[in-house]
């Protein structure tokens, strides 16, 4: 199955966002992507109010982008934030496309390195996984992938998990990023397409804004491409058979014992 990740660099303009989502769809599609992944905040960055912008599934900016996802016969991934409780919203992960609408709520919220997440947004309780063409895929969300659990708990059912991230920069965080997505991988011997919000060209505070460095990753925890910084699209071809040929060569997880 072929997998885009559109690394972006979200603005705080919900529309302007869209019509980002709108051109690399169509591009995508036109190069033979089945699955379109966006990074977290995909609807609106963070370092603003989150509250105006929340709308729940079946709402305006959800909607429009499943219809985008159908005009071109494509499944699209992205992040937004529907509302939580109280005054606060979920970091909400947009499946939608091929039948499907679904959100996954992001679990582990990002209480730290100064920033917390936990006053404006609401946790979500459980995994979400969503099948495409017979391959189920499973999802995570950026301070997600410090906790192995998750994706050990995914790989019992998904082959592939998409990782959404909007990455908060800093010293050695870049160095972090790219050893924790490779570690899920071999923590859950399961693909980890992760597709992160591009460095951007401003200073946004100590918003976890993005650094980029979008990977695709096999079960062995082998890097096959790779972003930098900018703006850019990864098309890769996974083959979710490749999991279960690792896990018969390195059963971690029969192995497990805790």
């Amino acid at each position: 199955m072929r997998f885009a990740l559109c690394q972006i660099s979200s603005t705080a303009d919900p529309q302007e966002n869209l019509a980002t989502v709108r051109a690399h769809v169509a591009s995508a599609a036109e190069r033979g992507a089945r699955v379109v992944q966006f990074p977290e905040a995909t609807q609106c960055r963070f370092g603003v109010p989150l509250g105006p912008v929340a709308e729940p599934l079946d709402g305006p900016w959800a909607t429009a982008v499943r219809e985008i996802a159908d005009e071109h016969g494509v499944v699209v991934v992205a992040g937004m934030f529907t509302p939580g409780q109280g005054s606060r919203v979920a970091n909400t992960t947009l499946v939608t496309g091929a039948g499907l609408h679904l959100g996954y709520d992001k679990i582990h919220l990002f209480d730290a390195f100064g920033f917390r997440e936990s006053d404006g947004v609401t946790p979500g309780g459980k995994p979400v996984t969503f099948d495409v063409d017979g391959t189920t895929i499973g999802l995570a969300t950026c301070y997600d992938v410090r906790f192995p659990e998750l994706f050990r708990a995914l790989a019992t059912t998904a082959p592939v998990v998409l990782l959404g991230a909007s990455w908060g920069a800093g010293p050695g965080k870049a160095d972090q990023w790219d050893l924790l997505v490779r570690a899920r991988a071999l923590d859950a011997t399961s693909w980890v397409l992760a597709c992160g919000q591009a460095d951007p060209d401003q200073d946004h505070g100590s918003a976890p804004t993005g650094i980029g460095r979008s990977a695709v990753v096999d079960p062995f925890g082998t890097v096959r491409d790779r972003l930098e910084g900018a703006p850019g699209t990864i098309l890769s071809d996974v083959d979710a058979s490749l999991v279960d040929e690792v896990r018969a060569k390195l059963p971690v997880l029969a192995n497990r014992r805790l």
